[in-house]
Parts: structure tokens; sequence; C-alpha cells
């Protein structure tokens, strides 16, 4: 064990911690179970299931956000909004990944550096909501909190919490990331085959001229690597994915929280990379709480109700030895507003010698509710917040590491503007989310063409 590996553990031992430690502490956007028995029940069978990820994998994601944070890789995070059971099938899984690879390739082609691949998979199935009730005509009954909680169908048995549904998203997590893991481990990540990526509904797309010759260069450059080197290159053979989820029900964070040999302390073992959203950044509440004491790498979502002094407070709970690769900032202030809400922030991790990757979520700041009741976000304004994210972080010497995204690889239409400018008629189209708008394939990829245009104007040199 290294010398900063012990004084780390040194720390964290010398402030008792458990993993139910949170339930002193005041939780916030936790479903109302009406059988607390049936609960602890389906808690006690998690509790014995086998982890979904290992925390070898934990440790490697770790270092690898580490170099991120020095500049020498791109987080690229993206996923569905929240996840839900009934797409749990191979071709939505397999779709989600080919646009993660796709915007990966594009980012290493014009970044010229290894990419961190993070789905907002495998366990995305709760959401927080901004009102614990939702009201239609005389009809009252609690809000859709996400499948892994109730269903989207507005009735009282679908909407009563069901602590079962924690079995169910448990289970189908295990599947997705075992798909995942035979789909990567079976090639399908080989660079010498990117046509395995293609998806069929984007043959016509504008920027499908543009991505076949990244291609072609890339094919050229393997090629001429694996020459010089007289054999295949085993790492062009496959990519690594993480998985991330918001840490919101921490019940079943609890349950899947262990201790394991030959490693100190605990591993939030459901996921790689948990975040804690917006709505749960209390420096005094449950979910940071529960997010000091595991050893996995965290984010934090900020917004514009964050002030430098609590942020401040945040960083020194969540990492306290500031242990590189350890926190990810990921702001969402809004085309209009982080101009004005970004800059403090920014300058207050700055005078407290703390170092955190800073990451841009461009979606959640966005959206609107157009006339009709329709949720939307218009691509100018997450492409506005793109851009101006990295200017803002180089006018205040930092850089912006990474991208988080709600998207998808369905032929949805759910965000306006884009490649084919999408228009409020079109959203009638093909409108698929529960919750909120993701971007399809055609504007995930113009933002990830967007991201290799200002990285390379607009962020300090590492």
């Amino acid at each position: 064990m290294s010398i900063p590996e012990r004084t780390l553990r040194a720390v964290r031992e010398a402030q008792p911690w458990q993993p139910r430690s949170w339930q002193g502490k005041r939780a916030t956007q936790q479903p109302e179970y009406h059988d607390p028995d049936a609960l602890q029940r389906v808690l006690d069978q998690l509790a014995t299931f086998p982890p979904l990820v290992t925390s070898w994998e934990v440790l490697t994601l770790k270092q690898t956000l580490a170099e991120a944070q020095e500049g020498k890789r791109f987080l690229l995070q993206g996923g569905d909004c929240a996840e839900n059971f009934a797409d749990c099938n191979n071709e939505v899984i397999a779709n989600r990944l080919k646009v993660l690879l796709q915007m990966s390739l594009v980012l290493v082609h014009g970044l010229r550096m290894p990419v961190v691949r993070v789905g907002r998979f495998a366990g995305q199935y709760a959401k927080p909501r901004s009102a614990d009730f939702e009201t239609r005509g005389d009809v009252t009954l609690p809000s859709y909190r996400g499948d892994l909680v109730n269903g989207a169908a507005f009735d009282a048995d679908s909407r009563r919490a069901d602590p079962q549904r924690l079995l169910k998203g448990h289970a189908r997590s295990a599947m997705t990331m075992n798909f995942v893991r035979a789909l990567v481990d079976g090639g399908f990540a080989d660079l010498h085959h990117p046509e395995y990526w293609n998806l069929d509904w984007v043959e016509q797309s504008p920027l499908a001229d543009e991505y076949r010759r990244m291609v072609a260069d890339i094919g050229e450059a393997v090629r001429f690597m694996e020459t010089l080197a007289g054999e295949p290159i085993a790492g062009f053979r496959r990519a690594e994915f993480y998985t991330s989820h918001e840490a919101l029900l921490l019940h079943y964070e609890q349950a899947l929280t262990r201790q394991v040999p030959r490693q100190w302390g605990w591993f939030d073992l459901s996921t790689h990379f948990p975040w804690i959203g917006m709505r749960t950044n209390d420096v005094e509440g449950a979910h940071v709480e529960f997010c000091r004491g595991i050893r996995n790498p965290l984010a934090v979502k900020i917004g514009p109700s964050m002030a430098p002094a609590p942020l401040k407070r945040l960083v020194e709970i969540l990492n306290p030895d500031d242990e590189p690769g350890r926190l990810t900032l990921i702001h969402r202030m809004g085309a209009g507003g982080i101009g004005e809400y970004l800059p403090p922030l920014i300058e207050a991790v700055k005078s407290a010698g703390r170092g955190v990757l800073w990451c841009c979520d461009p979606m959640h700041g966005n959206t609107e509710t157009l006339g009709n009741g329709t949720k939307t976000r218009r691509f100018a304004n997450i492409r506005s917040e793109l851009e101006q994210a990295f200017d803002i972080h180089a006018a205040c010497g930092t850089r912006l590491g990474g991208v988080h995204l709600e998207l998808t690889g369905e032929d949805v239409t759910e965000c306006l503007g884009g490649a084919r400018d999408l228009s409020e008629t079109d959203l009638t189209r093909a409108y698929k989310s529960t919750v909120d708008p993701r971007l399809n394939y055609e504007q995930a990829l113009e933002l990830a063409m967007l991201v290799v245009r200002k990285s390379g104007s607009g962020n300090p040199p590492a």
C-alpha cells in the first residue's frame, strides 16, 4: 500500500462510517413504501446477491478519471434519462452502445487522446422529481419516480411504490451489464470493424459523410500502426466501458455496498460511478453522507442554486484528501445562466486548492415545456451552453474535461433542432421518453463534433 493510500485509509477510519450512516440524516427524494417489512425482506435479499461490478473495475475507473483530471483523457458520459424495464433488450442496449462508440471515435480522432466511456445504464432506473404528487383533472397520485420505484401509467396501482421493483431493477441491470461485457469482449468495439456500430435508420444523415471520413482516417492509422508493429495490436480490438447512475434510492445503494477481500473500506458495487443529483447535494443531507464513505469515484451535479461556500464544503466532505480521480463536478446551469453562475464556483474550487474533474451537462438546465405540455430541449441552447462552458473554463484557467448527456440510439424526435432541424411538429412523430427528452443519434454526434472543435480552441493545454 502506497503512503498516500495509507494516509487516506487512516483518515477514513478516523471518521466512523457504515453503509447505514445516512439513515441518521435527512433523506430527500425517497419513495414512501406502505409495507416496511416487505421492503426489508427485499433489501435482505439484495444484500445476498452478487455485485453488479467489481472493486478492481471501480479503482481502474478512478485512475482513468485522474488522468482526465490532468487533461490526458476526456470523459464521455451518456445514456437514457431514465431506463425502463421494457427496454432491457438486445437491440436497445446495442444501439445505445453504438452511439457512445461512434461519439468516442469522433472524440478520439479529433482530440488525439483516449476517451473514458461511461454509460448512464445498467441501473439508471430511478429519477428525482420536483413534486411528490401529480394531478390530472380531479385525480392526484404519487409522481412517477422511475421503474425502480413505480409505474408510469396514471392509476393508483401503478403509482404505488413497490419494493419488488428493486429486485427487478437489479436483475435488469445485471442483464444489461452482462450483455455489454459480452459485446465488448466479443469484438463489438473492435476499431477494425466500426461498421458494426452503424445504425440503420441514419444512413441518410447529413453528418454521415463527415463521420465516414473519420472512420476511414482511423482505419488507415490502425493499419499503419499494425504494419509498423508487424502484428495486430490487441488494444484496438476492445474498449473499456463503465456504468453510472444517480445514487438516489439509498436503501438500494446500501444493500449493494460491500467490503471485499484484500481491499480496505467500502465499495458501492451497484455501479462503477455513482453521482449525487442537484436535488440531493445538501452537505448535511443523507446522500452526501452515504457517498462520502464509499471508495468509488463520485460525481455531483451542481446548478444555479449552488453557492461557492457550500460547494467548497461539499468538496471537502467528499474528497478530504484531494485524491485524484475521486470527484467530478458536473455543472448544469442552462445556456442563459452559465455565464453568471459558473465562474464563481470555479474560482471557489481553485481558491481551496482542490483538484476536480469538470464536466458539463448541457441538457438539464435547458429543459422547457411547450404550449401543448410536451417537455423538450432546444439543440441551439444545448450547443450554446456547451460552447460557453469551454470558453468559461479557458478564461478561468481550468479545463472542461467531460460531457454528460441524455441520449439514445433510437429513432426519436424529442429535442428541437439539430442536423435535421426538428420542429415542434416533428416531436409528435417519435416522442418516446417517459421523463425527460433525449438527444437522438444525429444530435449526439453533432455535439461530439462540437466538442472536438471547441476543445482545440477553448481549453488551456494539459
